[in-house]
């Protein structure tokens, strides 16, 4: 048995619309609950809010989701609410997350009409469509689960496993034992909060950051890209007829001379690997080495950010603020670039006691900013190096 207890994130901002939703639910559960009902356990008045496919109501679409039949029925669903929910509700806010909540038991209740006549009751498949949010915008956290079989204890594993592995494949989809348990909202649900929010990462309706899966795919994207450039025989260091422009700087005959050293070479081709490998470690030793032999070296966008990430997340974060400066000066039309900023103010400001660079970039991360946590964190940070 698995059962999560926690995840590595706190919200930034009390989840207050998380708290209201499990609320309501807990109200609605002790007013309609009557466990001595022969059928479902609700008293008469709540009934006609079960959803019944085969005759229903619109309203049902989402009343539905706010009856449980028992304690440890609306027990486990708002625990899950609470361990998932807080950090989506911080993420979108809170009318965006009531928004979402609901749309995500509407769908799960379509999703179950589509393939079943029987009643169902619960919130289960709007806290899927929570869950599946949660995987989407924080996919690299790890989440704290207990486990028991022989022996009790726990671990640590990223919520991108535990979650798609776990809690949709093995509870829906392959352990389906449990009867009256609607799995097929459950995955409804799971579809509706993965795709929701894939969809608002990409249109940029939610702040999406370097972690969460859409920027994930869209690293695995460039990935892609690049074994298929360089299978064709493609230098992505030289480009065709032997130069390359890297943004405004056009690579001169000289820079061209010292690509042909050997070492260099090697070492670019030793950095390209260890990045498509996801060893980012020695990815990031590589690319040192290749820097001490000729300063002027760049990578690749992606790669010259990963690389700095990795050395920021080893709190090397005096070589960590000189990539980050680098990334800055080559690569400025970043699309995120507020996000790079904020990283190297707070290194500046935290780690390397310089007041003066800190506060430049967290002023211009603060004016482009749209994740309420990131903003309020860069002006902490920005009240802090002031009172100093």
């Amino acid at each position: 048995m698995l059962l999560p207890i926690r995840t590595s994130v706190r919200p930034a901002r009390t989840p207050y619309a998380n708290y209201a939703l499990i609320g309501v639910n807990a109200v609605i559960f002790l007013l309609s609950y009557w466990p001595s009902q022969a059928a479902e356990p609700l008293r008469s008045w709540a009934e006609q809010f079960m959803l019944t496919p085969a005759r229903p109501h619109i309203w049902q679409f989402i009343t539905y989701a706010f009856l449980h039949a028992g304690f440890w029925h609306i027990f486990g669903n708002m625990f899950f609410l609470y361990i998932f929910g807080n950090n989506v509700n911080d993420k979108l806010g809170h009318f965006g997350y009531v928004c979402f909540y609901l749309a995500g038991g509407v769908f799960s209740a379509i999703g179950h009409t589509l393939v079943s006549s029987t009643p169902v009751l619960g919130a289960s498949g709007a806290v899927a469509a929570v869950t599946g949010a949660y995987l989407v915008l924080f996919p690299q956290t790890l989440i704290t689960i207990v486990y028991w079989f022989y022996i009790v204890g726990t671990m640590e594993v990223p919520a991108l496993y535990f979650i798609a592995l776990k809690m949709i494949v093995l509870d829906n989809v392959i352990a389906r034992f449990t009867p009256n348990v609607a799995y097929d909202a459950h995955l409804a649900g799971y579809a509706f909060g993965i795709i929701a929010s894939l969809v608002l990462l990409a249109t940029r309706l939610t702040a999406t950051s370097h972690f969460d899966l859409w920027a994930m795919l869209k690293q695995w994207n460039r990935r892609r890209q690049y074994r298929d450039a360089i299978s064709t025989g493609y230098d992505p260091y030289m480009g065709s007829g032997g130069t390359r422009r890297i943004e405004s700087r056009e690579i001169t005959k000289t820079d061209v001379q010292r690509q042909e050293e050997p070492k260099i070479r090697q070492l670019r081709e030793e950095i390209a690997d260890r990045i498509y490998r996801h060893n980012l470690h020695e990815a990031a030793e590589s690319y040192l080495e290749l820097t001490g032999l000729d300063s002027e070296q760049i990578l690749p966008r992606q790669y010259l950010l990963d690389i700095a990430n990795q050395l920021a997340s080893e709190n090397r974060h005096d070589q960590a603020a000189q990539i980050y400066e680098k990334f800055l000066t080559h690569y400025g039309n970043y699309e995120y670039i507020e996000q790079v900023e904020l990283m190297l103010g707070i290194i500046y400001s935290r780690y390397l006691n310089k007041p003066e660079p800190a506060l430049k970039y967290l002023t211009s991360a603060e004016k482009k900013l749209a994740d309420p946590g990131q903003l309020q964190m860069c002006r902490d940070e920005i009240e802090k190096l002031q009172k100093q």
